[in-house]
């Protein structure tokens, strides 16, 4: 059977490996880019969080879109069998803070390596620099017409992922590919993307808060994240913020005077802060209040938390009154902004949207529109949270519908 695969992030790659074990098979791979895996060179700081180290029920809990169509697949083929594959293969990995694995070599080269290995060991053949330009059916056969020339096969996998880092090669041509064969597309949005503040004008970029709660409430629904997070030049960014970006990606932000509330202190309730502060009073009862702050807060966001809660910087500790007390203990459980937008969709880790998931079989991610056309990883409408778990799903639908092409004779 001759199958085309279109891409040649995880999915692809991983499709190719699993339907090329049928020796019957002769599988082709196709990306406009000079080299395979050019957007999972750059994952994870160009050391490629391959996959997260936990069970299938907890994966599924990190999936913001559609994780019951991901049951079949994840179950299939799991993180366990993840590590399992690359490591029999040559590549070493390590778990480190939150599951998430790693080469140990800290190189996204050596899995992509792996990946040339296996198919190179597999005959798979890879046609790089070659754009696609249409594709169509004809009675059984597809057509793929490209820069270079045009291609017949039996089977045909889009993987060409989301509209994210375009410059990778994710220009959204998936979704065109998917229209010409009646498919729907949930509309694609930006995830794990950092939030834009209005009341903000970057005087704390490079920033990181650690150990902090970030909240946001949004038509009497509440999201929160607990970690670490980052202000930039425009906005806030870091894992528990890109999280949250998932969340709310969905609504309209804009106009709706959104707050993202920061409590700097989420270990200590408001009774608690309130002790501290009167036993720190007495130790400090000398000092200003700008030079006690250091006590609780980094220098560089003092300045910024005295003028947002509208506090004396010069006022000695002595003379501060309950009322001032009220609001220092306020502002640390409350540091707010109000949320302008989120960044564009080419500064998302991922997208969100895609393919809808109603239209693919999840047993094998072939089309319930048009036999033998699958789709796999990031093109169809899935997205989880950081960790490894976006790549995850990529490597198990593109087994999935691997394993299927790798079952059939045609």
């Amino acid at each position: 059977m001759d199958i085309v695969i279109i891409g040649t992030g995880p999915a692809g790659l991983m499709c190719a490996v699993k339907a090329s074990e049928n020796e019957n098979n002769n599988v082709i791979l196709l990306d406009g880019n000079e080299k395979i895996g050019k957007k999972l060179f750059i994952t994870g700081k160009g050391r490629c969080n391959i996959c997260n180290y936990t069970t299938t029920d907890n994966f599924l809990k990190n999936v913001i879109n559609n994780s019951k169509f991901l049951y079949g697949a994840i179950n299939k083929f799991t993180p366990q069998d993840t590590m399992k594959f690359f490591e029999e293969n040559g590549t070493p990995l390590k778990i480190e803070r939150g599951n998430r694995v790693f080469p140990t070599s800290d190189k996204s080269s050596d899995i992509i390596k792996t990946f040339t290995k296996v198919l190179k060991k597999q005959n798979v053949k890879i046609d790089l620099q070659t754009f696609v330009r249409s594709v169509t059916k004809v009675e059984n056969k597809f057509e793929i017409n490209t820069n270079k020339k045009r291609y017949i096969c039996d089977a045909l996998v889009i993987a060409t992922g989301g509209k994210s880092y375009s410059s990778t090669g994710s220009k959204g041509d998936g979704y065109v590919f998917a229209e010409v064969f009646g498919h729907s597309i949930i509309k694609p949005k930006p995830a794990l993307v950092p939030i834009m503040l209005n009341d903000y004008k970057g005087e704390l970029a490079g920033l990181t808060l650690k150990n902090v709660e970030v909240k946001v409430k949004i038509e009497n629904k509440s999201f929160s994240q607990f970690g670490e997070m980052l202000f930039t030049h425009n906005g806030v960014s870091g894992p528990i913020i890109l999280s949250l970006s998932s969340y709310i990606n969905k609504y309209n932000l804009s106009n709706a005077n959104i707050n993202l509330n920061i409590d700097l202190k989420p270990n200590l309730s408001k009774d608690m802060l309130n002790n501290r502060l009167l036993r720190d009073f007495e130790t400090f009862k000398n000092k200003n209040l700008k030079n006690y702050l250091k006590e609780l807060l980094p220098s560089s966001l003092i300045n910024v938390f005295i003028r947002k809660n509208g506090l004396d910087e010069n006022v000695v500790i002595c003379n501060i009154t309950k009322d001032i007390r009220q609001k220092i203990i306020d502002g640390l459980k409350c540091f707010t902004y109000t949320i302008k937008c989120l960044e564009n969709i080419e500064c998302g880790i991922v997208t969100s949207g895609g393919i809808d998931v109603k239209e693919i079989n999840p047993k094998n991610m072939e089309s319930k529109n048009i036999n033998n056309l699958f789709f796999v990883g990031e093109v169809l409408d899935l997205d989880a949270l950081t960790g490894g778990f976006n790549i995850q799903i990529a490597l198990s639908t593109g087994f999935l519908a691997g394993e299927y092409l790798s079952s059939l004779n045609l």
